[in-house]
């Protein structure tokens, strides 16, 4: 029994012993095991002489130890009369971490974290973009009326709309006019031509011509107008300078500022060609990086900029963002047939429409990676390339002749080349010899971007990287480029000659012929068996069977949720001019 000094309070309890605990605690020195009294010992033993003091009746083990627990859980030991002092180890004397402790698995998933929000189209990148810079854009950029403008030129006339060249008039009748501006009435499309503009002019605006702003025009008689204006940049589309007899030639001074010092022939030829290919290819990397496919490549839709002195790319009304899902609806699509891929689709008509614009920001690299859509691109544009080098190919009569006998041949150049090199003429010979100069890096480069599977083609990050752009120090290679063109080089490998030679032999065996398999050969062939599928092949066929069955459902639940949407929310945020 613990007794009080005089004038104290005893404490009834009897028997306290230490008990040492099996699992020790960086705070729980040595358990106390507390045994309740009886009636006649707890009669017996408590005696009060001070009624100021405080008396506590052990009546259960259990009201003491949680006491006991709470105390010494935070810190805060017993007196040393009752347990064995160093035995409790409090707070304050546990060694403090400097710093952030850095553990591989946590380091892993950080980077995985950060890689996934910067992958293409860029998660992080498009937030930012969406609710902070087009936030403050809106809020400072300068706004236009139709009056202020002075109609000038008409430049061209499509299907939705009519460009003009016109100038801004100033506020005051006696300030001189500034400078020459596009601008474009637009009636379909015209809120998606924008939008796009828009985000190219905030990611990319080197990429595409110089946009300035873009208004709702309404009225009784004419309806609904889009009015885009745009910095001239200049009359000259590829498509112009193309026609011309003298090309490449007039392009020349134009993107380089003079006259190389070499006579005319095909080396010159190839480097002015390699220069716009470049621009080409620069251009369509920054607009795929941000998430946006042209969908519409074409030598109509590449001008001049006669400030810049390169190639930019223009009429983005076709283009759709695969970041948030504008202007991509499954199973549609524009398109010119001139230059259009095979697949006509940029994505699989299986992937459902785009659901709210924060979910498809979050799931957009997983769909990007899934489908390569900047292919679609890099299809357009190699078809690009083969008209610069081969001359028959500029009209559209020649065009089509040719996707016509490629489609013939499965859309291999290799196969198509063989069939037409024989009987060509003088401008297919040419444009050959141009294609195989350096070891033949420019027809690498074509085979890479023309090819009937999307995923098989080349990116134009990629192709930028190759030996056809790293002889005129265009673009030097590091070594992770290097890296990824022997990758690119050893699964892109054709094996169409292989399997042409072993059809060859097998189609003379038991022949007359020369050459074939030999009759033990032949029985080799037979004797083989299949391999029987093992347990874990199995599962994984019945794995990608379930996804794929989650993956139906979900598309179809997507699809018809989206198709109640019947508002196009990002079009509230065009100006309206009543």
């Amino acid at each position: 029994m613990a007794t009080v000094a005089a004038g104290g309070v005893g404490v009834g309890v009897t028997k306290l012993q230490p008990h040492k605990s099996k699992t020790s605690s960086p705070f729980l020195g040595q358990k106390l095991r507390i045994k309740p009294l009886n009636g006649s010992q707890l009669s017996s033993r408590i005696s009060i002489s001070n009624p100021k003091s405080f008396v506590v009746f052990a009546l259960g083990g259990e009201w003491v130890d949680a006491i006991h627990n709470l105390f010494v859980g935070v810190g805060v030991g017993l007196p040393c009369t009752v347990m064995e002092c160093g035995d409790i180890i409090y707070r304050s004397t546990l060694p403090k971490s400097d710093g952030l402790t850095i553990t591989a698995p946590g380091a892993i998933l950080a980077l995985g974290a950060l890689s996934y929000l910067w992958a293409t189209p860029g998660v992080a990148p498009g937030f930012f973009d969406m609710f902070v810079l087009a936030f403050v854009e809106r809020l400072f950029r300068p706004t236009y009326r139709k009056d202020d403008f002075v109609l000038g030129k008409k430049l061209g006339e499509g299907a939705f709309g009519v460009v003009y060249r016109v100038s801004l008039m100033a506020k005051k009748p006696a300030t001189k006019k500034e400078g020459d501006l596009v601008l474009k009435k637009a009636t379909e499309y015209g809120a998606v031509e924008i939008w796009m503009n828009e985000r190219v002019r905030r990611a990319c605006a080197n990429s595409c011509a110089d946009f300035i702003y873009g208004f709702l025009e309404t009225s009784s008689k004419k309806g609904d107008e889009y009015w885009l204006i745009w910095h001239f940049e200049g009359e000259a589309t590829l498509a112009d300078l193309m026609q011309s007899k003298d090309f490449p030639y007039n392009v020349e001074t134009m993107i380089l500022g003079e006259v190389q010092d070499l006579p005319k022939g095909l080396e010159r030829e190839n480097r002015i060609i390699q220069t716009i290919m470049r621009q080409i290819l620069f251009a369509l990397d920054s607009l795929h990086s941000t998430g946006i496919v042209h969908r519409d490549i074409k030598p109509q839709n590449i001008i001049f900029s006669e400030g810049s002195r390169t190639f930019k790319i223009i009429d983005l009304g076709a283009a759709a963002d695969l970041r948030v899902g504008i202007n991509y609806i499954p199973k549609e699509f524009l398109l010119d047939p001139r230059y259009t891929a095979p697949e006509q689709y940029i994505m699989s008509t299986q992937t459902p429409s785009a659901p709210s614009a924060p979910v498809a920001t979050a799931l957009s690299p997983v769909l990007w990676q899934m489908n390569l859509p900047d292919r679609f691109d890099i299809y357009s544009t190699g078809l690009i390339f083969l008209q610069m080098a081969i001359p028959t190919l500029r009209n559209d009569s020649g065009l089509i002749q040719f996707n016509r006998q490629l489609k013939r041949c499965d859309y291999d150049l290799y196969a198509w080349r063989k069939t037409v090199e024989p009987r060509a003429g003088p401008d297919l010979r040419r444009g050959f010899e141009l294609l195989d100069l350096d070891g033949g890096r420019g027809w690498e480069l074509v085979t890479s971007m023309v090819r009937y599977k999307a995923r098989q083609r080349t990116s134009a990050k990629a192709a930028l990287a190759l030996p056809y752009f790293d002889r005129e120090g265009l673009l030097a290679l590091s070594v992770m480029q290097n890296l990824r063109l022997q990758l690119f080089r050893a699964t892109q490998q054709d094996y169409s000659e292989a399997a042409n030679w072993i059809i060859g032999l097998m189609a003379k065996s038991g022949t007359k012929k020369d050459g074939g398999f030999t009759e033990a050969q032949l029985q080799e062939l037979r004797e083989i068996k299949p391999k029987k599928s093992s347990p874990q092949r199995n599962a994984l066929a019945s794995a990608l069977r379930l996804q794929r069955k989650i993956v139906r459902t979900l598309n179809e639940s997507i699809d018809e949720l989206n198709q109640r949407r019947k508002s196009l929310w990002w079009s509230r945020w065009i100006p309206r001019e009543e």
